[in-house]
Order: structure tokens, then C-alpha cells, then sequence
């Protein structure tokens, strides 16, 4: 339930430090953001959707993951749908200008609860829209319509997917557009190879293909450039990152490219700690190069540790979503979360959603049994709504930086940055065909 008075997440540490400072600067510069990003658009089309997850340390605010299949849209706000509205109209048209019908493809989470009610809500946004939308399954073992009841009192319909050439179909509906919601884990299904209908996000973006420090490559570059623009330290919005190859867990092999990886990140890290006067020990996430859903992650801060995994540690680190072998991995500088919620002070995390290249809301993600520097995306979660009076794309000018409608436009910020990055990374993948 969302309502004007939710609890907002407080910054535990002073605000007086380089993120205050970096709020300042994107208050006295929104015009020329603004601008910048309109540009930046015109030469690289935005995702159709995008949620980034936000890591604020106080002292640093950065993405830490990008998805380009997002759930979790029963979490949004209700307040701002009408701008998603407006935001999925524009990406239809540019995308399909002549689009009536739309095939949602989800995740074959029948049995979870939580992701069906975000696909309720999507089918909702779209049919707002003005479109008509089904959901077309890739269960194979699906055969006739499946209903399904939720708890907040919507139902859901998965009907099997039908081809036709190189068309796909529903018994009585052919789509102008597939919409996918199904970040491919387990690769391209052979229905939807060779169709002639316009697929968005691309397959070629599915975790099959696409790799997490490719992306984060390309923010860095992104990083680089807005940094240079507003006079401030890219480091302080932009977590580094190594990458290596060849890992296996389970027979610990790569572990030594591992360790001296984990190693030279946590220096550099350390350099950076000492030139902004932050105590604190630096650490690094190590995750799956490809996958999502949290799995296939966990925290170091001494490259010892790379050594001393247990069987237990060395298989969950094995396989990501769906199964799938872990082979490369991307390092990644942990950026501490400070910010906290309720009477028990959770540690939380936002998560910003954006359709188009318009921010349309987000929550937070809270864990009340991790810590600071550990990875929230893990059962036991819960979500918040960041509650703001207006849309993160209008800070307040007569506040202070840190006053809540001006933090959030930071947020949108950061993640339309980590949006950019991604709609670089999709102009390179697909050669600047429509995204």
C-alpha cells in the first residue's frame, strides 16, 4: 500500500561529504543535464524498460546492476502509472508505429507469487496504454490456456505459443510486437528464431549473450564523459571492475587469476578510500558474468578468501539462474549501503525503474538480516516505495541537496546513466537497429 506518509530510508552517515557535494552540482546544472541526455538519446534510443539497482555510500553513489527484463512493477508507486502510460506509448510507437497487439513473454515462474503480480501490473501499464495484451508462455509442456488467481485479486492467463513462418501467434491474436519479460537465461528458444515481428528488448540481450562487464564497460565510458561535464571525480558515481575467465568453481580451477584480480581491485579501492579520508575496509562482490536474480554472488575483502571457499560456497557459486555453469565472473568494487529503514534498521538499497528514457518510480530493497556491505538481492527481502511528491525528474531548487525530492532526482540521475550505458551497449549488439 502505497500513501504519502511511507517511511523513507535515512542516510545514517554526514552529508557533508563528496555526495552532498555531487547533489549540489546536479541541482545547479539540471539544465545542462537535461540537455545532455536528450542529446544523448537522439544518438543511442533508451531500452524500452530498465530497472538499475542503486548502491549510496554517502561518500559514493553508483549502479551496481542493470537489468533490461525487469520485474517487480507491483512494487511502483500507482501514483506515477500515469507516466508510465506515457512512456510505454512512446517506445511502442518508435518501435512498431502501427502496433495494436502486444505478446508479453514472461519467466516461467508459475509458482512464484511475487513475479506474477509484477506481470499483472505490466499487462496493466501496456493495456493502459492502449494496446491489447496476452501473455504468451514458453512452458513446453503448456498446452491450453492456464488461469491464474492472485492474492491481490488480479488473475493472469498463460496461453501456448503458436508459429506461423515467421510469425508467432496465439490461438485468435497476432501480435504487432513481442514484448519479452524473459531475460533468456537458458538461451534463444527455437520459436523465436526467424520471426519477422518486431522483439523487444533484442534477443541478442538476453543473459545467453550479454555479459554484466560489457555493460559496465560501457558506464564507465558514460561515467567518464557526465563527470567530466559537471568538474567531479568519475569514481565517485562509478564502481570499479575487473573481469576474469575460465573459472571453475567446483574444481577449483581459475583461482588464481581470481585471488590476484580480487587483490589489485581491493588496492585500487584502497587508494581511493585514502584520498577521500573514508574508514572503512574496501571489499569486492565477485559475481556470474551473465544471470541475475541475485544468484551467483558473494562478498570478499582479503584475496585469501578465494582460497578458503568451502564446498558449499564453491557450488552455489557453480551455477546461476536456470542452471547455468559459471565460467566467467566479473569483480566488482562493493559500494557500502548506508541508508536504513525502520523502528530495526534494515539496510536498504533503492531500485529506480524507468520505461522510454523517463524515469517512472522505484522502491527500496531491504533486508533486515544483511549488512552494509552485502548483497540485498537474496531471500528475505522485502520492498519499500520511495516516497516523493513528485516524479524523480523534478528536484526542488528551494531545498537543501539532501532533502528527499532532491536525493531522488539523484537517483534518476545515476540510474538514467546506468540507461544510457545500457542503450550504448544494444547499439553496439545490434548495429543501431531499433531498441
Amino acid at each position: 500500500m502505497f500513501t504519502s506518509d511511507s517511511p523513507v530510508p535515512n542516510l545514517t552517515t554526514a552529508l557533508t561529504g563528496p555526495l552532498r557535494e555531487i547533489e549540489s552540482h546536479l541541482l545547479e546544472r539540471q539544465p545542462q543535464i537535461e540537455t545532455w541526455f536528450r542529446s544523448e538519446w537522439k544518438k543511442s534510443a533508451a531500452p524500452f524498460y530498465t530497472s538499475v539497482d542503486l548502491r549510496n555510500a554517502g561518500f559514493k553513489l553508483a549502479p551496481v546492476d542493470t537489468n533490461l527484463f525487469p520485474a517487480g512493477f507491483n512494487n511502483i508507486n500507482p501514483a506515477f502509472f500515469p507516466l508510465s502510460v506515457q512512456a510505454i506509448q512512446s517506445a511502442v510507437e518508435r518501435a512498431c508505429p502501427t502496433a495494436c497487439n502486444i505478446l508479453l513473454i514472461p519467466e516461467n515462474h508459475t509458482r512464484n507469487t511475487f513475479y506474477l503480480e509484477s506481470l499483472a501490473t505490466l499487462r496493466k501499464l501496456l493495456q493502459h496504454a492502449g494496446f491489447a495484451v496476452r501473455i504468451g508462455s514458453l512452458i513446453e509442456t503448456l498446452e491450453y490456456p492456464e488461469t491464474i488467481s492472485l492474492p491481490s485479486g488480479a488473475d493472469i492467463t498463460l496461453e501456448p505459443i503458436q508459429k506461423s513462418g515467421s510469425n508467432i501467434q496465439l490461438e485468435g491474436f497476432v501480435p504487432c510486437i513481442i514484448l519479452l519479460n524473459n531475460d533468456l537465461s537458458d538461451g534463444i528458444p527455437e520459436i523465436l528464431q526467424g520471426v519477422d515481428q518486431s522483439i523487444i528488448p533484442p534477443l541478442e540481450l538476453g543473459w545467453n549473450n550479454r555479459r554484466k562487464s560489457d555493460h559496465f564497460q560501457h558506464y564507465n565510458q558514460v561515467a567518464n564523459e557526465f563527470a567530466a561535464q559537471l568538474d567531479i571525480d568519475p569514481w565517485l558515481i562509478d564502481p570499479l571492475f575487473e573481469k576474469c575467465d575460465s573459472i571453475d568453481f567446483k574444481n577449483r580451477e581459475g583461482e588464481e587469476c581470481l585471488a590476484a584480480h580480487v587483490d589489485h581491485l581491493l588496492k585500487e579501492i584502497q587508494k581511493k578510500y585514502d584520498q577521500y579520508g573514508v574508514d572503512l575496509p574496501p571489499f569486492v562482490l565477485v559475481k556470474a558474468d551473465a544471470g541475475t536474480y541475485g544468484m551467483g554472488i558473494m562478498t570478499i575483502h582479503n584475496a585469501s578468501e578465494v582460497h578458503e571457499l568451502n564446498r558449499k560456497q564453491r557450488n552455489k557459486m557453480a551455477k546461476s539462474k536456470g542452471g547455468q555453469s559459471v565460467t566467467d565472473v566479473i569483480i566488482q568494487e562493493g559500494v557500502y549501503t548506508f541508508e536504513t529503514i525502520g523502528e530495526n534498521q534494515a539496510v536498504a538499497e533503492p531500485v529506480v525503474y524507468m520505461m522510454d528514457h523517463h524515469v517512472i518510480g522505484g522502491f527500496y530493497r531491504v533486508h533486515t538480516s544483511r549488512g552494509a556491505n552485502e548483497n540485498l538481492n537474496a531471500p528475505g527481502m522485502h520492498f519499500e516505495p520511495l516516497s516523493f511528491a513528485n516524479p524523480l525528474n523534478l528536484p526542488d531548487h528551494t531545498q537543501e541537496p539532501d532533502a528527499e525530492p532532491n536525493r531522488f532526482y539523484a537517483y534518476g540521475v545515476i540510474a538514467r546513466l546506468a540507461m544510457l550505458a545500457a542503450a550504448r551497449e544494444i547499439h553496439e549488439v545490434i548495429g543501431g537497429e531499433n531498441a
